[in-house]
């Protein structure tokens, strides 16, 4: 299972957050709160969360900071020079820019993230049981596509909202969505 972390001001304005380590906001705080009585209902053999602040908070007021274990290759997409900036302020600094065919100045392509999601996809299949992890938008829709076989650029067809749950799993050997960007009910 995917958990994407609660409210940021700057997801709340739109602004790429990479590396940058801001915390959740009040509304982001209560929607972690709230993934805590979905997630409930599941067992999960490991959990995961990357490194940066909203995640560590959203995991812990979702129930799992005891339990979870951190993992860099979870931390956002490293949006170098464009850190901070919406898209509209990059369009004007790089017309007809996409985040998923031209990376950022600085900072990482889809191919360097799809990197970071293939060692958690290898630590995490072999394990026997349910797995949760709480990251980031990007990161979080790259490690989607790549479960699926897909290049890491892939990720650009599967929008998550912030705290919301998603879950990868198989049909027979096929790995498959079987939920994507749910808001638990508040």
């Amino acid at each position: 299972m995917l958990a994407r972390h609660g409210e940021t001001e700057w997801s709340l304005s739109l602004r790429h957050t990479g590396k940058t380590d801001i915390p959740l906001t009040k509304e982001g705080r209560r929607q972690a709160r709230a993934l805590g009585p979905r997630l409930h209902a599941w067992t999960f053999s490991l959990v995961l969360t990357s490194p940066l602040q909203r995640a560590l908070e959203t995991c812990r007021l979702a129930g799992y900071g005891e339990q979870a274990q951190v993992r860099p290759d979870l931390e956002e997409w490293d949006y170098g020079r464009y850190e901070g900036l919406t898209s509209q302020q990059i369009q004007e600094l790089q017309p007809n820019w996409s985040l998923w065919r031209d990376g950022c100045p600085g900072g990482e392509k889809a191919e360097d993230v799809g990197r970071r999601a293939d060692r958690v996809i290898a630590e995490v299949r072999p394990i026997d049981g349910d797995v949760l992890i709480f990251a980031h938008g990007h990161v979080l829709r790259v490690l989607a596509s790549r479960w699926l076989g897909e290049l890491p650029e892939g990720g650009r067809h599967y929008a998550l909202q912030t705290a919301t749950l998603s879950v990868l799993g198989y049909e027979h050997a096929d790995p498959v969505i079987r939920l994507w960007n749910q808001a638990p009910l508040a």
